[in-house]
């Protein structure tokens, strides 16, 4: 087997920028890239959760720093992964997490900011962070995006529209910037998992857990950490011919 084959499979010594890192799906992801020898930019709006990740990681052998950043701010974005890409030397992957929940009916009062909140967060912040990052991707060795959508914009969950929309919308963005930035080499990838358990999931109905748990084709709870093994994958040099795609890693309760 050839060298590169071997480091196919490898994110050691490549610096991953993850947003909403502070906890559930983002803390994960920044922990096991860190394990497996990434250099980790941990970024989230809580500076003291993002601190706590960091530390963490520190504390375990790996390499990380915190920053505190507002991905609904351009002039935030911007600034912040300057300066992470001169911090750690440049800048390989992203991994645009951060979200927020946004339960609503369409015809509740309070329903048009958040939409727009929803929106900021989880769809144009995407963007943004991708195109902060593009001068630093367009010299990496194996630069990859990968951007955590939901299920739920494959399935339609009520009650729930500037969510689904917003991941919907990732899913579509994912698509037409893979064939945009692929003939660069850039590849990029959508995660779509379902409920996971922990505190951003904490207000969503016991009948909705009960939903997934029962459905899925490997039936019971998910956690983050049962995700974050399909993220490192996608973002290895092996994974390119993945681009473009969507995946419901979400143990079988949503088929592609």
């Amino acid at each position: 087997m050839s060298d590169s084959r071997q480091f196919s499979r490898s994110v050691a010594g490549l610096t991953v920028l993850v947003t909403g890192a502070a906890g559930g799906m983002g803390r994960a992801t920044a922990r096991v890239f860190a394990a497996e020898g990434a250099k980790v930019a941990v970024t989230d709006f809580n500076a003291e959760g993002a601190q706590a990740v960091a530390a963490e990681i520190v504390a375990s052998g790996g390499t990380a720093k915190a920053w505190t950043l507002d991905v609904a701010s351009r002039d935030d974005v911007n600034a912040i992964v300057k300066d992470i890409a001169a911090h750690f030397g440049g800048l390989d992957i992203v991994v645009n997490n951060a979200g927020i929940s946004v339960r609503i009916a369409i015809d509740d009062e309070g329903y048009d900011e958040a939409w727009a909140k929803g929106l900021a967060v989880m769809l144009t912040a995407h963007q943004r962070t991708i195109r902060a990052a593009l001068p630093y991707l367009r010299t990496s060795k194996c630069p990859r995006i990968v951007n955590i959508a939901s299920d739920t914009a494959l399935w339609g969950a009520p009650r729930l529209l500037a969510y689904v929309a917003s991941k919907g919308a990732v899913i579509s963005m994912t698509r037409s910037l893979a064939r945009e930035l692929g003939p660069r080499g850039i590849g990029v990838t959508v995660v779509a998992p379902g409920i996971l358990q922990g505190e951003s999931t904490d207000f969503v109905p016991a009948e909705r857990h009960r939903l997934y748990e029962d459905g899925r084709a490997v039936p019971g709870p998910q956690t983050p950490e049962d995700i974050v093994d399909t993220v490192v994958f996608l973002l290895t040099s092996g994974a390119l011919a993945l681009t473009g795609q969507v995946l419901p890693v979400n143990a079988g309760f949503v088929f592609t």
